[in-house]
């Protein structure tokens, strides 16, 4: 058994060997994926067929696969069923890009008409007391205000709020009520409020405590 990652003029390729069979992952020029199995050896594979004796007697059984015409169609679904298991155990790996152009979104500063709105840091109190604030319930069901959340934001004035919000807004965390001034909290929002904090609550504070003892 055995794996490898080739670099080639024509492109990329995995594969995967075990003993006679192979599992390959290639692409043709960045443009077309391609997967393939392919075996040298077909006594490798065993399948349920009729095996004629040297006295004259058959029976049906499960034995190796002869190199026959006749083998073709249960070697290509073997073959097949080797290519699917394997597109699928790929598609159940994460890729982690989509978080992590998440992540660089919300940190980075956006600008406004000639204005820089900063981003956001979980690490930074401010920010961690705004992610808190705006995560709560009841904004989920009425929405929050410039009013609202100043009253859980004591030490901010109207116009800071004011600001927040534009920030909040433009970094896509949260979104405008038509016709009013409630704002609610994006898809986007909820999914890396949620993340954050729980990374911090649950695994850095925990780890940080932990070495600090140690």
């Amino acid at each position: 058994m055995g794996n490898r990652f080739n670099v080639r003029i024509e492109g990329t390729r995995i594969k995967h060997t075990m003993g006679p069979v192979s599992l390959k992952l290639y692409d043709k020029f960045c443009l077309i994926l391609l997967n393939e199995t392919t075996v040298n050896d077909l006594t490798f594979f065993k399948h349920y067929r009729e095996v004629e004796h040297r006295d004259g007697s058959r029976e049906t059984k499960w034995t190796s696969m002869q190199k026959t015409i006749y083998s073709l169609p249960a070697l290509r679904k073997l073959l097949a069923a080797a290519n699917r298991r394997y597109l699928e155990l790929l598609s159940t790996i994460e890729d982690p890009r989509n978080g992590r152009n998440k992540l660089d979104k919300l940190s980075q500063p956006r600008h406004y008409e000639g204005r820089s709105y900063p981003g956001f840091n979980f690490f930074d109190g401010d920010d961690e007391a705004l992610f808190r604030s705006i995560a709560r319930g009841e904004f989920n069901i009425a929405g929050l205000q410039n009013k609202t959340l100043r009253r859980l934001l004591s030490d901010k004035t109207s116009g800071q709020i004011s600001r927040l919000l534009k920030r909040l807004r433009l970094h896509g965390l949260i979104r405008k009520v038509a016709h009013g001034y409630k704002y609610y909290l994006t898809q986007f929002g909820k999914q890396v409020i949620a993340t954050g904090l729980k990374l911090r609550e649950l695994v850095i504070i925990p780890q940080l405590a932990f070495g600090q003892a140690a």
